[in-house]
């Protein structure tokens, strides 16, 4: 295979994950998006991509994110209404992201979960899920 570019294996990500969405595999109300394509102030469940690292030795060894925003709770809690981190929603979409991922079988890619881990977003009233993927391009 050629040699990649991380705009290669952002758009391999986004066409899996988008399919994955389409086919009901993974459920979310927001939107698939490379990491500058996300709205505005979105405030619904969209996956974001984006890919940190790539070499250009043979195999490709690279790192991309799979960052899941999920909205925050609105909850009472003595009588104030807080907003509480959705763990639930974030569970729900990322466990079905990585079954997704570790269930594909590419020609000339390997790809696994390298770590997940679930952040508070700087814009108040979200967090969200950073899968990091490792590949080995051949």
């Amino acid at each position: 295979m050629k040699t990649c570019s991380t705009i290669d294996t952002d758009d391999m990500l986004y066409k899996l994950l988008r399919r994955a969405v389409d086919e009901g595999k993974i459920g979310i109300n927001g939107v698939v998006c490379q990491e500058t394509d996300r709205p505005a102030d979105s405030q619904t469940e969209d996956i974001v991509i984006n890919t940190i690292a790539l070499t250009h030795d043979k195999p490709q060894d690279g790192t991309s994110n799979v960052n899941i925003y999920v909205p925050d709770r609105r909850v009472k809690i003595r009588g104030q209404e807080q907003r509480k981190t959705d763990w639930a929603r974030l569970k729900e979409i990322g466990d079905a992201v990585v079954s997704f991922i570790e269930a594909q079988n590419l020609p000339d890619f390997e790809m696994w979960i390298e770590n997940d881990t679930t952040i508070q977003e700087l814009t108040p009233g979200q967090h969200y899920r950073n899968i990091r993927i490792k590949w080995n391009i051949h």
